[in-house]
């Protein structure tokens, strides 16, 4: 049995997936099993699988798509090894990830999971040390101390510190509370830590750069923020914390993350039901929603440039 079972899920990504699956090959440490959980996709994607002959890797295939989040699950229910991880297609890890977390499992049995920090690439591969600075500063990484995070709470789901394609698992702790919920597509990695967090978990920060994080155009658009924003209303509202300052914190998020909803629904043109979203969180920002009830006056084809326009000017 591996020591470590890596799990990658993928959808209609074969141009990327390569590049993912080899920073896993690349590994110093080589007692792993490659799991790839294949979400119906349709690019050729089972075809390169074929051509791939390394006997850790595991291909599960779904022939229709299941979701994020269930695919996800397929992966782990079929990991093996004493250790987990997860991260995405999109993605990579650094030659050195494998070995420098488990070796902190290693010696310290009582801790539940390893984060660490990790680089912003771009399409190409290539690092950017600004962009990857600004990341870490923006998530608390920054002026997070090595070594066992002290309030895991506030790390989690205040700062959102922790990356969870950069953090290695105990499986076991995974099983106790649950790993990923079924049929979420989004923010599953912060209600995890959340639920990690609040089960009493213990987690371990390593301050260094040993995965990479790729942005690129397919993560940014309406398209993609709607059932973003959508998941991540679900996520806030499934919590309530005894803490005040928390309970604030997640009060404000919710009306925020309420008020964008609404404005991108009347974006793309489902007026009524984004009035009624940015109306009940107005006062989370009063300007913005005023501004957004005005241009939900406008005829539909002319709201999309006049967001941009809102956009570009406060950047």
């Amino acid at each position: 049995m591996p020591k470590v079972s890596v799990c990658i899920p993928t959808f209609n990504r074969v141009k990327l997936l390569p590049v993912a699956i080899n920073s896993v090959l690349q590994q110093t440490w080589t007692d792993f099993e490659l799991i790839v959980c294949d979400d119906g996709s349709s690019d050729g994607t089972p075809e390169f699988m074929a051509t791939l002959t390394d006997p850790r890797i595991r291909y599960i295939r779904h022939p229709q798509n299941v979701g994020k989040s269930n695919n996800m699950i397929s992966g782990f229910e079929a990991a093996t090894g004493d250790y987990f991880i997860k991260f995405d297609d999109d993605d990579r890890l650094t030659p050195e990830f494998l070995s420098s977390t488990c070796q902190i499992l290693d010696s310290d049995f009582s801790v539940d999971f390893v984060s660490t920090d990790h680089w912003i690439i771009d399409i190409n591969n290539t690092r950017d040390e600004q962009a990857t600075r600004l990341n870490s500063q923006k998530w608390g990484r920054a002026d997070l101390p090595a070594g066992v995070i002290n309030n895991l709470l506030e790390a989690a789901f205040v700062k959102q510190c922790m990356q969870i394609g950069a953090t290695l698992f105990r499986r076991q702790t995974l099983c106790e509370v649950g790993y990923m919920l079924p049929n979420m597509q989004n923010c599953e990695d912060n209600d995890l830590f959340v639920r990690l967090a609040l089960a009493g978990k213990k987690g371990y920060y390593l301050p260094q750069l040993l995965m990479e994080y790729r942005v690129h155009a397919e993560q940014q658009g309406i398209n993609r923020a709607i059932p973003y924003l959508t998941d991540k209303l679900h996520y806030l509202e499934s919590y309530q914390f005894e803490s005040p300052s928390l309970e604030a914190v997640r009060r404000a998020r919710l009306l925020e993350s309420q008020l964008l909803l609404g404005l991108r629904l009347i974006e793309k043109g489902e007026t009524d039901k984004g009035r009624k979203l940015v109306q009940a969180a107005a006062s989370a920002s009063p300007a913005k929603a005023r501004m957004g009830l005005t241009l939900s006056l406008l005829p539909t084809g002319l709201r999309s440039p006049a967001f941009g326009l809102l956009r570009r000017l406060r950047s």
